[in-house]
This record gives structure tokens, sequence and C-alpha cells, in this order.
């Protein structure tokens, strides 16, 4: 149960609480929490077997990673069409099909955030719409290549490990 709300700072993306809270045991502790509106991803499927990345600049990651395409949610945004949209501004395609294949918490340690990740298919082209501030560059490359450069190290993003060997998983017990 929350007991105290001290808000310490709120931004674009993210708000910073300090919340006092009695825990199952009994104890009452102030957490650190970031609250999240929570965002969407999506895995682009090329009939072929390719999957459709972007290797975009991540400052506090330390340089560029691999990663889905992804953003957050806009006010009472369905996940989907966050997915959707998403996909078309940052590589440049569009969908015919989504099937979600699962909602992951992203550090539920300190923060509220929750990724719906999708599988997207029957892509067709559509116009890249980068934002001023998302520096990247679109990769294609087959599902069984990225598994191995999650394997290597290559790929090291969470969301993107996720939804990856999901769609590997899927495609190898049809």
């Amino acid at each position: 149960m929350t007991k105290n709300v001290k808000n310490i700072y709120k931004g674009k993306v993210v708000i910073l609480n300090v919340e006092t809270v009695t825990l199952p045991n009994g104890a009452t502790v102030d957490l650190e929490v970031i609250r999240h509106p929570g965002a969407a991803a999506i895995v682009p499927m090329k009939d072929d077997g390719t999957v459709i990345l972007i290797r975009q600049f991540r400052h506090a990651a330390g340089g560029f990673i691999y990663e889905i395409p992804a953003g957050k949610l806009h006010p009472g945004e369905d996940p989907r069409d966050c997915a959707a949209r998403e996909l078309e501004e940052e590589i440049g395609y569009r969908a015919s099909s989504f099937e979600l294949l699962t909602s992951i918490f992203t550090a539920p340690g300190f923060a509220d955030e929750v990724i719906h990740i999708y599988k997207g298919t029957g892509l067709t082209k559509g116009r890249q719409k980068l934002d001023h501030d998302e520096v990247l560059h679109v990769v294609e490359l087959p599902i069984e290549k990225a598994i191995a450069q999650i394997q290597d190290g290559t790929i090291r993003d969470g969301k993107t490990i996720v939804g990856l060997q999901a769609v590997y998983l899927q495609k190898r017990s049809d």
C-alpha cells in the first residue's frame, strides 16, 4: 500500500517519484519509482525469414545498439497502433498483420514501464519519418543470424532479444 508520493522530477518521457510503501511483510520503505506510459515494439518479418532491425544511437547505452522498432505510447493509444506507427516511422514499412507476442516489464525493480511486443508480417514499403532526435540505420538479416548475434553479444537490447527469440521459437515450431 502506497502511503505517500513525493514527485522528484516530471519530464517528457518519465516521472520520478519517491513513494513510501508498506511491503507484504509489513515493512515500510521509501522506494524510488520511475513511472512510464508504456511502449510498443515490433519484430518486422519478411516472407523470406529476414528480420528488419535498426542500429540506433543511444546516449545512455554509450553508442549504437541494435533494436527492433519501438516507441512510447501516446495517452490512450492502443499498443498495436503504436507498433504500426513506429514501424513506418523508423524503418519505412507497413505491416498487414500484427501478432502480439508478449508484454514485458523492462525494469520492474524501479520502473513500471511495460512494452508490448508484436510480430509484423505482410510488409510493404511505406515512408520513413524519423524524429529529429533519432539517429539510426536500417539493417536486414536472416532471423538465424540475428539469434547468433544475441548469442555473441552483438544484440544486447532486452526488448529486441525477447522479440527475436519469440519469433525464432515460433518459426521453429511451425
